[in-house]
């Protein structure tokens, strides 16, 4: 979620009397982290994931599910381990936006050896038990993108009302404030000064999945703000309150830190494509697959007059490349702060497409701001800056070293859908990994046009992107100036005539590689899951969780996820994590090798 600093939280009336002060010194304390750490060399590699989960409540007699807001109690416990002995602990755990949500990360960084690729899994299994040791036999711990009907009359445990009034946190009609978490004064102060800097609520309007009865127009009673045919959600909670899978790495150096962030970035809509498993909204199914859009909306703190100058919410795809060698690929004007911009060129000595990078940062005020941080000592502390950087919620986020710290520069893959598995979130982790690793080792380029990743960003959200989709990509990695041309996700990659496809890249690499024999087959079965994913032969969770609703003998062909639809759904998701080895993998013999096409038996076709 970002910088969570303690205090006392301004409103945004208060908050915005400071927004000058606090960008002023953000780029002064970003100019003096780069003073004195740009030459900074020799960092070696170090990664990490960050998987969020939800926590959901199972009424068996009524066949009903709810999420249990009980993320507040859990975290001190969870947290025990790491405040006792931070260097002994197996796993981190941090408050996400949701009461009933809960984001795990491995208790250190992963390195550089092939053996670590090898752990992942068996980590992320370990968070999810430590998770569910402290929950009721009736409540399970899920990797699920988005509970399908959040918002519904009802979906929280405890049960809450909503509060439309001026009193009311995001005045939803829907989304009670109680399944906001209670625990750090952050999450209610981002969504009341957002609603209060954009001057009206939010307003997400997502396309209705049509079946053969839904109403048309499809339109609710009551709900006058609602589009025709559209889905209508109202508050930060749609889409903060989703859950994601990211990944972050520490680079040697700066430089390659820049590589690494502006060949990460075309990549990220192949994997939201890939990953897609966000088809339902309140209590209906959706003509999307992806969560992507909707959270862009419900954090657009933009007023109506600045929406047709600053084109994106400040939760969105990147910008713009960093290096100053990609500055060709930025096709699309930049609007940044020009004081800013000037002050990062003259008084840092920062590359320009760096420095527009963080003056296009800078054109957002800040919307948390606590009274104890408003003065800072700016060649010590970056507060100031990270309370910009960290809410830019982008695609990629570009991380310099904190103040008095070990850490070096780090990029953050933010795209990912969290997947329903320990399996899945394993492979796509590793899969990322590795790209990294065949980036740098073959000096790749992977840039298009930002235009062009644009455009592919809005297509990975279609329904079933991954197989009707084309996607711009280049024909050839290792000529830098190589054209682009549309490609579906499949030949991507697995490859075509011309094309290797990143698949082979990996192969080639860990072929070079000194990688023990349990290690090589643990990959492989997570390149196996990719690569029939890519091919359709595996479903996205999207498109599983579509079929599964839409066969249930009980859906109306209405678009309409009804409560007992729900409670089955996410009774089989909860089957699919407990019983990973028999039910997920297929009822594998476990003394059967590893390279064997090991791949989840209930999203295949």
């Amino acid at each position: 979620m970002g910088l969570l600093s303690e205090g006392s939280p301004l409103s945004w009336e208060e908050t915005k009397k400071w927004a000058n002060h606090v960008k002023t010194n953000g780029i002064e304390q970003f100019i003096n982290l780069y003073k004195r750490l740009k030459d900074r060399q020799g960092d070696s590699l170090k990664w990490g994931d960050e998987v969020e989960y939800l926590i959901v409540k199972f009424d068996h007699e009524n066949k009903r599910a709810t999420v249990s807001l009980r993320a507040n109690e859990m975290l001190p416990i969870l947290r025990e381990p790491e405040n006792q002995d931070p260097a002994s602990a197996k796993s981190l755990w941090r408050p996400e936006y949701g009461a009933y949500m809960v984001e795990g990360t491995p208790g250190c960084p992963y390195g550089a050896l092939p053996v670590h690729l090898n752990i992942v899994e068996a980590n992320m299994k370990l968070r999810r038990k430590e998770a569910q040791m402290l929950l009721p036999p009736n409540e399970m711990v899920l990797s699920v993108a988005n509970f399908p009907r959040l918002g519904c009359p009802g979906f929280t445990f405890p049960e809450y009302n909503p509060d439309t009034s001026e009193k009311g946190v995001s005045m939803s009609r829907f989304f009670p404030d109680e399944a906001i978490f209670p625990g750090h004064p952050r999450f209610a102060t981002l969504t009341r000064n957002i609603r209060s800097r954009r001057g009206s609520k939010i307003d997400i309007q997502i396309p209705v999945f049509v079946d053969k009865n839904t109403p048309r127009p499809f339109v609710e009673a009551g709900v006058p703000e609602q589009k025709e045919d559209m889905i209508y959600l109202d508050a930060m909670g749609f889409g903060m309150g989703c859950c994601c899978l990211q990944v972050t790495f520490q680079a040697s150096s700066i430089a390659e830190a820049l590589k690494l962030y502006d060949n990460l970035t075309p990549l990220c809509p192949i994997m939201l494509a890939l990953t897609a498993a966000t088809p339902f909204y309140r209590g209906y199914i959706s003509d999307v697959d992806c969560r992507w859009n909707i959270i862009a909306a419900s954090v657009d703190c933009r007023r109506p007059e600045e929406r047709s100058v600053i084109r994106k919410s400040r939760y969105d795809s990147v910008d713009t490349y960093l290096s100053e060698e990609n500055s060709e690929y930025n096709d699309i004007p930049l609007i940044y702060e020009e004081p800013h911009y000037q002050s990062l060129i003259t008084e840092g000595g920062i590359d320009k497409s760096l420095a527009k990078h963080i003056a296009h940062l800078f054109i957002r005020d800040p919307v948390s701001l606590f009274s104890e941080k408003i003065n800072q000592d700016n060649k010590k502390d970056s507060d100031h800056f990270e309370n910009i950087q960290s809410t830019n919620w982008q695609t990629m986020r570009f991380k310099p070293p904190p103040p008095e710290s070990s850490i070096g520069w780090r990029v953050e893959f933010r795209p990912c859908e969290v997947q329903l598995t320990d399996f899945e979130n394993a492979a796509v982790v590793c899969f990322v990994v590795l790209l990294t690793r065949v980036v740098l080792t073959y000096n790749l380029h992977f840039m298009i046009p930002i235009s062009k990743v644009d455009e592919n960003m809005k297509n990975a959200q279609k329904r079933n992107a991954i197989a009707t989709e084309k996607f711009w990509f280049r024909n050839d990695l290792q000529n830098k100036t190589a054209s682009y041309s549309l490609m579906t996700v499949n030949e991507i990659i697995n490859g075509k005539e011309g094309f290797p496809g990143l698949i082979t890249l990996i192969q080639n690499y860990l072929n070079s590689m000194d990688v023990d024999a349990d290690t090589q087959c643990t990959l492989q079965q997570y390149l196996c899951l990719i690569s029939r994913r890519a091919k359709g032969d595996v479903m996205t969770a999207a498109k599983w969780m579509r079929e599964f609703v839409t066969s249930h003998p009980k859906y109306s062909q209405d678009s309409v996820i009804t409560e007992e639809i729900n409670y089955d759904l996410l009774q089989r998701i909860a089957t699919l994590s407990e019983n990973h080895s028999s039910t997920l993998l297929g009822n594998i013999d476990p003394n059967r090798s590893k390279t064997q096409d090991n791949v989840p038996e209930i999203l295949t076709r």
